[in-house]
Order: C-alpha cells, then sequence, then structure tokens
C-alpha cells in the first residue's frame, strides 16, 4: 500500500512547534490505518518535503491538512513535489473539502448548543475559494442546528471584527491551533465586543484523525479545477 504524507503549511517564524503538533496528529491517523505508513511534515520546515518524499520511496500519496482546494492544494504542492523529485507521488483532496469534515464541523456546533455561531475562517482576498467552503460550512451548520450562523474572515471581508454584538460561541474552521487560531482570531474578537466561547479549531477535534484515515482509504486524488464548494 502507498506510504502517505500529511502536510500543513506550518509556521515559518518557528517551524519546529507546528511540526511537532502535526507529527502527533499524523500518529493517531497511523493508528487508524496500521496498513499505510503515515508521515507528516509542514511546508515551513526547510527541506523537509524532499526529505519525507526521498524516506518514504516513489509512488506515494500527500494528503494536505489545508482547508480549502485553491492554489496550495492544485498548484503550489503538486510544483514542490515535482521539485523535491518525488516520482509517482499523488494529491489527494484537502482536508477542508471533505464531506465528512463537513459533517464533523456540524456536529461540533450542534453539540455546542448555541444559537448564533461565528465561523471563523481564513479567506483570501485574492480567491473565492477558501470562502466558497466556509460560507458552505456555514449554511449547513444553521440548516442543521436553526441556529444563525455568520462566517468571518482573517484575511477577507466581512472581517471578525466586523461582526459586533453578534455570536454566542465562535468556531475556528482551521486544521490546527497556530497563529491564526492563538492570536489573530481572539484579537479580532475583542474588537468586534464578542463576550461568548471560542471552542477549539475544526482539526483538534478528536474525531477529525479518523476524517483522514477514511480519506486516505477513499484514496481520491486532487480535483486539477476546484474545490467542490467553489461557486
Amino acid at each position: 500500500m502507498p506510504a502517505v504524507l500529511i502536510v500543513a503549511h506550518g509556521q515559518p517564524s518557528d517551524p519546529a512547534p507546528a511540526a511537532a503538533e502535526l507529527a502527533g496528529f499524523a500518529a493517531k491517523v497511523a493508528a487508524l490505518r496500521p496498513d499505510r505508513e503515515v508521515a507528516s511534515v509542514t511546508l515551513a520546515e526547510p527541506g523537509g518535503l524532499a526529505k519525507a518524499v526521498a524516506r518514504l520511496g516513489p509512488g506515494g500519496r500527500v494528503f494536505p491538512l489545508f482547508m480549502a482546494g485553491g492554489w496550495f492544494a492544485r498548484v503550489h504542492l503538486p510544483a514542490k513535489l515535482r521539485e523535491a523529485g518525488a516520482m509517482g507521488w499523488q494529491v489527494l483532496e484537502p482536508f477542508g473539502c471533505d464531506p465528512a469534515l463537513a459533517d464533523l464541523t456540524v456536529t461540533i456546533a450542534r453539540e455546542a448548543g448555541a444559537r448564533q455561531i461565528i465561523l471563523a475562517a481564513h479567506g483570501s482576498f485574492k480567491s473565492t475559494v477558501p470562502s466558497d467552503i466556509a460560507y458552505a460550512i456555514a449554511a449547513r451548520i444553521a440548516q442543521a442546528t436553526g441556529a444563525e450562523v455568520r462566517a468571518g474572515f482573517i484575511d477577507q471581508d466581512p472581517q471578525l471584527q466586523s461582526l459586533k454584538g453578534f455570536g454566542e460561541i465562535c468556531l475556528p474552521f482551521f486544521a490546527a491551533a497556530g497563529g491564526h487560531v492563538t492570536e489573530d482570531i481572539p484579537a479580532a474578537l475583542a474588537k468586534a465586543g464578542f463576550a461568548g466561547r471560542i471552542l477549539p479549531p475544526v482539526g483538534l477535534d478528536p474525531r477529525a484523525p479518523a476524517v483522514v484515515a477514511r480519506a486516505i482509504l477513499a484514496d481520491q486524488p486532487v480535483c486539477t479545477t476546484a474545490c467542490r464548494y467553489q461557486r
């Protein structure tokens, strides 16, 4: 069976903590998929991708722990694999594009039992792809729970700080607890006067490794056009 390499963005200014967190996540996935070798690397680790694919050998699978199927998943990551000399490697659909991840996000929101929910996402001023996913998930949460749900972003409008006086909980639609989750989201919500709870990011839910384990089993190559949530 092909080896699997879980790839995340990481933190360029301080790669080690994010790499260690990702390795812990990969270990949980590996425990659910003992038939596969599961490794991890962040793009912020200098030379990390090349070292990982060289160790794992040809014909592996890359699982992007990204929340959107945009430029990073469909252009940048394949280019980096080519640069690394990865022979026969395929990129699977990103974490955020998996319907099972959408289901998990809805479940987390339902379990929180709030009437007003902020779905915090990264967004992009350059592409609609990241926000397409967030808006689709927000609509699903609202339909499933009856709550009022608004998507707010770090890197596009509507920005989180603009959601003044709204929200009982904030659910970060992020894969890990990096600086956006620990610093940017709380700071933006403070400017909005948010007085509710900030939940852990979706990717830190104990059920998230099972989502990745099932995606590895499905072995679905990345679509080279656009994420299924793109309008």
